[in-house]
């Protein structure tokens, strides 16, 4: 019962996403579209920062590795522009730091 649940659920997944991919791939975005997608990524990564280093009463408990983490990131992220990079020296540098204090 548990398998037939995640086949279903792994089928469904991928037909949902592949509709849409079937179902656009003839038209064209519009440039202001486009524009509008570069924000994602870094508005993502700013939401699940914010949620992370905040309580439910919306106190800050940040400490040093994280606060050192994001910076590292950010110098990373606005020297490269790659994202993937700019997280992994972000997590890198707030493991270390985690492991050394």
């Amino acid at each position: 019962m548990i398998l037939t649940a995640i086949i279903l659920t792994g089928i469904g997944s991928y037909l949902m996403r592949a509709f849409f991919i079937f179902a656009l791939a003839r038209y064209q975005f519009p440039p202001i579209m486009l524009q509008a997608l570069e924000y994602v990524a870094p508005t993502v990564m700013a939401a699940l920062v914010v949620s992370l280093l905040t309580t439910p009463d919306g106190e800050l408990v940040a400490g040093v590795p994280e606060i050192v983490g994001l910076i590292g990131t950010a110098i990373v992220a606005k020297g490269t522009g790659n994202h993937i990079l700019a997280l992994i020296t972000g997590m890198s540098i707030y493991w270390l730091l985690g492991w050394l204090l």
